[in-house]
């Protein structure tokens, strides 16, 4: 198995600090753990993952229950929870390695079961969105840790597996949104999309529970000032450029927003090179292929979130489906992103993770392609929508699984859950600059006009396609120590 070695001082002190049972390979768990990791840590990311897209779909209910709000306050219970989660993955990713992944999935499962809780029963729009918030700390905690337990338990020859099966779970979770959301406000309302994490919340807590104990990394704290820093500059960043086409690019809301956020986030890298414990492990960006990974989950990260809004949108002002057809209408993509994940766990070896992160770039982007070519005001669901948005679905499966393995292989075991926040930092980040890219376009046509989404789908391919030929760059590895 391969990876890059630790450079910084910083890690090098850990690493003679630091206990044999830690710093080496933990030993093979037994497989009912194994398995009883993976679905844990699986239920949790695609609760994580689902409410992300799940809440769009409920718009239209919460402007029937609270009247007096503006469409911009309701948007804050979207951005609430996107703004926080990408704010705080990176530092949660090590907190974890610091705590432990089971203390830290266990508490912010637990948080995120109750945030859910307040949400479904909010009176009012301030207390919808103080909830989210709290949902956006909690998921922020989750995924990391969640992907640390199941590399954790998983023994090194099944961890492609693993990593293909968990990819799998939050790629569906990420298209299946809209339709599992769309029915759920039909039959019972906005307040189901939340009050259905609940039951789920519990039986994932009580399964983790149930998981051996971690051991701490050994190392202190990050530092709290660089800590600080790092999570309000990105989420000053990623807010800034969320809010650039409500609020106008040349606001000075915007302008402030973007100015602070990047003199913030310069400040915790430059504390990070400082400080013995820091917020940023710079060492991990050292290692070519973790740090090639990151681009390339960046560009797809950009064009996956625009695509996967942008098609409903399509199929919704376009075409004229309704909420609940629409999300239908891309479920089968969902399902071949399952299968694109689970071939590259089960068949693509380590060695050869950047060929499936390339040919999976490309699979999807080519589909962009061909719906900017074929697609038009005409519906034409079965010979075209379709079978374009199954491959999409395939090369978006196979993509973030192979991004997701090759970030894993770059990694030293005590350090999983450290790279895997800062690897989807990467890509919520891209995600919320392709979300604003679909709204700086779509802003210049009329919203019926198909040329707008055609144009989206166009953006979509460029980004996908430059993630594609960023992808040979991972596959400069050395040796991982047996």
């Amino acid at each position: 198995m391969t990876t890059a070695s630790p450079h910084s001082r910083d890690a090098g002190q850990a690493e003679a600090g630091r206990p044999k049972d830690v710093r080496e390979r933990p030993p093979a768990a037994a497989p009912a753990m194994a398995k009883l990791a993976l679905l844990v840590a699986s239920g949790a990311t695609f609760l994580a993952v689902l409410d992300t897209t799940v809440v769009n779909i409920a718009f239209a209910d919460l402007r029937g229950d609270f009247p007096d709000a503006s469409l911009s306050q309701l948007t804050w219970v979207v951005t609430a929870y996107t703004v926080v989660f990408a704010a705080l993955l990176a530092v949660a990713g090590r907190i974890a390695d610091v705590l432990g992944r089971k203390k830290l999935f266990l508490w912010s499962t637990a948080l995120f079961t109750a945030a859910s809780l307040l949400s479904g029963v909010a009176a009012g729009v301030p207390m919808l969105v103080g909830a989210r918030a709290l949902q956006g700390v909690a998921a922020a905690g989750m995924i990391p840790s969640a992907l640390g337990l199941v590399l954790q338990h998983t023994p090194a020859a099944r961890r492609q597996v693993a990593v293909g099966v968990w990819g799998a779970v939050g790629s569906m979770a990420a298209a299946v949104g809209p339709s599992l959301g769309g029915l759920l406000v039909d039959v019972w309302g906005w307040r189901s999309v939340f009050l259905i994490n609940l039951p789920v919340g519990l039986v994932i807590l009580a399964g983790a529970a149930r998981l051996s104990r971690d051991t701490a990394g050994g190392r202190g704290l990050p530092d709290p000032v660089g800590t600080l820093a790092l999570a309000l500059g990105i989420g000053g960043l990623v807010f800034g450029v969320t809010q650039g086409t409500e609020w106008g690019w040349d606001s000075g809301r915007v302008l402030a927003l973007l100015a602070v956020g990047a003199v913030l986030l310069a400040a915790a890298l430059v504390l990070s090179r400082r400080h013995a414990a820091p917020a940023v492990e710079w060492d991990l960006w050292r290692s070519r292929p973790f740090a090639a990974t990151n681009v390339a989950s960046l560009l797809f990260g950009a064009a996956m979130y625009s695509y996967l809004l942008g098609s409903l949108l399509f199929l919704n002002a376009v075409w004229g489906y309704s909420e609940m057809k629409a999300g239908l209408a891309v479920t089968p993509g969902a399902f071949s992103a399952a299968v694109g994940a689970m071939v590259v766990g089960r068949r693509v070896g380590p060695q050869r993770q950047w060929a499936a992160v390339a040919a999976g770039a490309a699979l999807f982007g080519l589909s962009c392609a061909a719906m900017y070519l074929l697609l038009g005001a005409d519906r034409q669901y079965a010979a075209v929508w379709l079978p374009i948005g199954i491959v999409a679905g395939l090369g978006i499966g196979a993509a973030l699984t192979a991004i997701s393995n090759a970030a894993t292989e770059s990694l030293p075991p005590e350090r999983f859950a450290s790279g895997t926040g800062l690897l989807m930092t990467t890509r919520q980040v891209g995600g919320a600059l392709g979300i604003a890219a679909l709204a700086a376009i779509l802003e210049r046509y009329d919203v019926l006009d198909d040329q707008g989404y055609l144009e989206v789908f166009l953006a979509c391919a460029v980004g996908s396609l430059a993630a594609a030929v960023a992808a040979p760059a991972i596959r400069a590895q050395s040796r991982r120590p047996a």
